[in-house]
């Protein structure tokens, strides 16, 4: 516990000890969803965003 790691850094750790790595493109897919929502909010993008789904 002396070091102070980022979260993604835990995650990281937590995929390779736990040899969880189908968690990963659920995580990923979460990560993208997650940044589509705040970039359709108020942006210029946000019909471009919209034709997508």
């Amino acid at each position: 516990m002396g070091k102070n790691k980022s979260m993604l850094g835990e995650v990281w750790d937590f995929l390779k000890v736990r040899k969880a790595w189908w968690l990963a493109p659920i995580i990923v897919m979460l990560l993208v969803v997650g940044v589509l929502i705040i970039l359709a909010q108020s942006s210029a993008l946000s019909p471009f965003i919209y034709a997508l789904i």
